[in-house]
């Protein structure tokens, strides 16, 4: 079952045309990814500054559907999806509030794990192996 994550566009969010400017669409994605990983028991700390292990993002896409404007109440459904056992992806959905069901955009990222120190793949811990198997479909 998706993670979702309840989120208002700020003021901040916005560019001169008053829209969500394009690449704060990933940040918000990027918060549930966070607000997800915290769900599922997750130290944020000690995931984010992990000497050992990273999780850099190689593919990101955006596609719009309709504008988000400051003040929105946005959903923003997460699902995950184990590509290899070094990598994964993140499918987005992003709702406006005030027209349920139609949606604003859809996001996804790719994640590989790799070693901090070398910066070679490595296997996913065991924790986002269970993170995954939480929220994947």
């Amino acid at each position: 079952m998706p993670f979702t994550y309840n989120r208002t566009v700020r003021f901040q969010d916005t560019d001169a045309a008053g829209v969500v400017y394009f690449a704060n669409v990933l940040a918000v994605c990027h918060e549930a990814y966070e607000e997800s990983l915290a769900a599922s028991g997750i130290n944020l700390k000690a995931f984010f500054s992990n000497r050992e292990a990273a999780l850099p993002v190689i593919h990101a896409t955006v596609d719009f559907y309709r504008p988000m404007f400051a003040g929105d109440r946005l959903i923003i459904q997460l699902t995950p999806k184990q590509i290899a056992g070094d990598e994964f992806e993140i499918a987005y959905q992003v709702f406006s509030g005030e027209v349920a069901g139609r949606s604003a955009a859809k996001a996804l990222t790719k994640h590989v794990c790799i070693d901090a120190a070398t910066r070679t793949r490595k296997q996913l811990s065991e924790d986002l192996i269970q993170w995954l198997r939480q929220f994947e479909s």
